[in-house]
């Protein structure tokens, strides 16, 4: 299996709840247990701005590389330097990568990208560019795709990727949130609020009532998953409680459905605010996995005593979490 990845996504944010040192550490995982070797992360070329304005306005991209704060750039709570600039048009080039991965191999992981808060017009939230409509509109004009969907299960609305498809018949956009939390809502195609404190057992009844009628009814010929880290339950932004089996259950409803459908699917890391950043990298690091498992390439984990907080390996799926 192919990785979207690159050593530059290390961002340098300051004292920042979102920590990018987290992608490396996924990676590094995969190579540590064997699931992966160098040459499986491919590392996305230089980021092509025509790409950029197929989803962005000209102003919006022009204040960015000319780091001018404006009406489009101030809602953004990142810096705005040159790095993080060059890094959020990186990720769009790794979405676009990853998007390509899985046309011909079926399943391809960015480890990164899934910044949905940024609409065609400015930036919002941890989000400059909004990779996942990049990816799919790029797909789109190289005529690889027609049809797309985004499942996004990340704790937060996708708001910008929500309103960027908004009367596009040929994306159909779903989201799976807290509703009492950022951002203000915009109106996907589909989408469930759920109540703080849900936890993993209504989480996966919803998830599993509605992936399957989006995969047979919009017949998508390529899924973005939103795979976010932060439903977790110590995540420091939120408060849905997902436990970290029942994030990878959440995994393998929507990757192993796609796969079974022999629909292409790219999971996109997107948020995670754990207090340790160990347990965001953990919950990528199971989504990959996830990705492994469903093509056969899974590799037993290397034997060593189970800490009193290991999860569970993720349940089959005709089973619940408990």
């Amino acid at each position: 299996m192919r990785f979207a990845y690159s050593d530059r996504y290390k961002l340098d944010l300051g004292a920042h709840v979102f920590q990018t040192e987290k992608y490396a550490m996924v990676r590094d995982s995969l190579l540590a247990t064997g699931q992966a070797v160098p040459a499986d992360f491919i590392e996305p070329p230089e980021p092509n701005l025509d790409d950029i304005r197929l989803v962005h306005a000209k102003e919006y991209v022009d204040d960015m590389l000319n780091l001018r704060w404006s009406p489009r750039t101030v809602r953004s709570e990142l810096p705005l330097t040159m790095e993080v600039v060059q890094g959020f048009l990186l990720f769009a080039s790794g979405t676009v990568t990853a998007c390509r991965l899985a046309l011909e191999d079926q399943v391809s992981m960015h480890i990164g990208g899934g910044f949905h808060h940024a609409f065609a017009d400015h930036g919002e939230g941890f989000c400059y560019v909004n990779d996942i409509a990049v990816g799919i509109r790029k797909m789109q004009q190289e005529k690889r795709i027609e049809r797309a969907a985004v499942i996004d299960c990340d704790l937060h609305q996708g708001n910008g990727t929500a309103r960027i498809f908004q009367g596009d018949t040929n994306v159909f956009t779903f989201s799976i949130h807290q509703e009492r939390l950022y951002p203000i809502k915009e109106r996907s195609d589909l989408d469930i609020g759920l109540d703080d404190e849900t936890g993993d057992d209504v989480y996966i009844e919803q998830l599993q009532s509605v992936v399957p009628r989006i995969l047979a009814q919009h017949k998508p010929e390529l899924v973005v998953y939103v795979a976010g880290a932060d439903p977790y339950k110590y995540d420091q932004l939120g408060a849905l409680r997902l436990t970290k089996r029942g994030l990878a259950f959440r995994d393998r409803i929507v990757i192993e459905g796609c796969y079974k459908r022999g629909i292409p699917v790219v999971p996109v890391a997107a948020g995670g605010y754990a207090l340790d950043p160990k347990d965001t990298a953990e919950i990528h690091t199971n989504t990959a996995r996830e990705c492994l498992r469903v093509l056969g390439q899974l590799k037993p984990p290397p034997e060593k005593p189970a800490g009193p907080d290991a999860p569970p390996a993720p349940p089959e799926p005709e089973q619940q979490p408990s």
